[in-house]
């Protein structure tokens, strides 16, 4: 293991070696988020506005690129190795949280900046209000896109080192550069879907669903027959059965490498026994055009028939099919 004096030295090793592995895509996607809409800013009712600005993307990227990768290489190779992938998810989830609160905050602003609009009235203090409020929600969505390119930003080195993608605890991980992909709650999508939002949340093409077992090895087999039905489909949207280890995971990997929209499917326990099966019956009404189901339990056995009696084409792959475990991942 190399070994260096200083931090300096080390971050200048790391951000080498990793940008060149790492997804170059991120790079513009932060000067596509840290746009200043206004020489002023305002982050909440009660503040005046100040003149501020935004943070630098390029000192942003290195940050990300110092605080993630340090991580890792400092771990490596190491007892404490397997510990790495939990701090680092941490501090991604971190990043995805904050961007949510964010998010409320915005949506409260753009509530009371239509409530404002709607009750328009000829006065001075009025406008000045409506001002505010419009400034408010645009420094909301500013600070709010910056955390999410540098979470986006975060979560790709994860699964560069991991071979994992990176799955929020709550809500939807929605890029909105359009540079990488999302992650997207099906609770999100379905309300999303009833209410005619936005692409971002309701994303719109033809459905392809995988499910499978967590104990699965062969990333290889599932990426393949994914490539496949990408390079027939190129609009596709995966569907997977959420699952955090086995095939769900592995789709979900490839989704984020092929930047390709990801939906996930959790059962909602409040259904008891019934929810795996109920969520199996909502992925059929998508009307998937393709479908890969590996052995599990019978809830992947139940999913295969369902998908089979609506006409779905079927990939099935078995526990047996799979070639013998490596190492290697792709990247």
């Amino acid at each position: 293991m190399t070994k260096f004096n200083n931090f300096a030295d080390l971050a200048a090793n790391l951000a080498a070696d990793r940008i060149a592995r790492a997804d170059e895509a991120h790079e513009h996607s932060y000067d596509g988020a840290f746009i200043e809409h206004s020489e002023l800013a305002k982050l909440s009712i009660m503040d005046e506005p100040i003149a501020t600005e935004m943070p630098d993307p390029d000192m942003a990227r290195a940050a990300v690129e110092l605080a993630v990768g340090t991580i890792f290489d400092v771990f490596r190779d190491t007892r404490m190795e397997e510990f790495a992938q939990q701090i680092v998810w941490g501090f991604v989830n971190s990043f995805h949280m904050t961007a949510r609160l964010a998010e409320g905050r915005e949506d409260d602003a753009a509530k009371q900046l239509g409530e404002l609009a709607r009750n328009y009235e000829p006065s001075e203090i009025h406008a000045v209000e409506l001002e505010e409020m419009q400034l408010l929600c645009q420094t909301l969505q500013g600070c709010r896109e910056a955390l999410e390119a540098m979470r986006d930003h975060a979560s790709e080195v994860y699964r560069v080192e991991t071979g994992k993608p990176f799955t929020a605890t709550r809500g939807s991980q929605v890029a909105r550069n359009g540079v990488t992909a999302s992650q997207i709650a099906a609770r999100d999508f379905l309300a999303a879907r009833n209410r005619q939002r936005n692409e971002e949340h309701a994303p719109t093409g033809p459905m392809v669903v995988v499910s499978g077992g967590q104990v699965w090895h062969d990333h290889e087999m599932l990426w393949d027959i994914l490539d496949d039905i990408k390079a027939r489909v190129p609009e596709m949207v995966l569907a997977t059965t959420g699952m955090r280890k086995g095939v769900d995971a592995i789709a979900t990997s490839w989704a984020q490498s092929r930047k390709v929209k990801a939906i996930s499917f959790i059962p909602n326990r409040a259904h008891g026994n019934r929810a795996p099966f109920l969520r199996n019956e909502n992925l059929v009404k998508l009307r998937p055009i393709e479908a890969i189901v590996c052995e599990g339990s019978g809830i992947q056995s139940n999913l295969a028939q369902r998908l089979r009696q609506a006409g779905v084409p079927l990939h099935i792959r078995r526990l047996t099919d799979q070639r013998a475990a490596q190492s290697t991942q792709r990247a």
